[in-house]
């Protein structure tokens, strides 16, 4: 997760993890971009 953000340059500002989460802020323009990024990396966009 970490490492796919960082390739996009998207900047994260603040982690909070738990057992069973991570979150992270980081700033609004680079929403849409993060999500797809993640859905790339962890392969959320594939149809079935």
């Amino acid at each position: 997760m970490f490492k796919a953000l960082a390739d996009e340059g998207i900047n994260i500002k603040m982690i909070s993890t738990s057992e069973i989460k991570i979150s992270v802020v980081l700033d609004e323009k680079y929403l849409e971009l993060a999500v797809r990024v993640l859905h790339r990396t962890f392969g959320l966009d594939q149809q079935i």
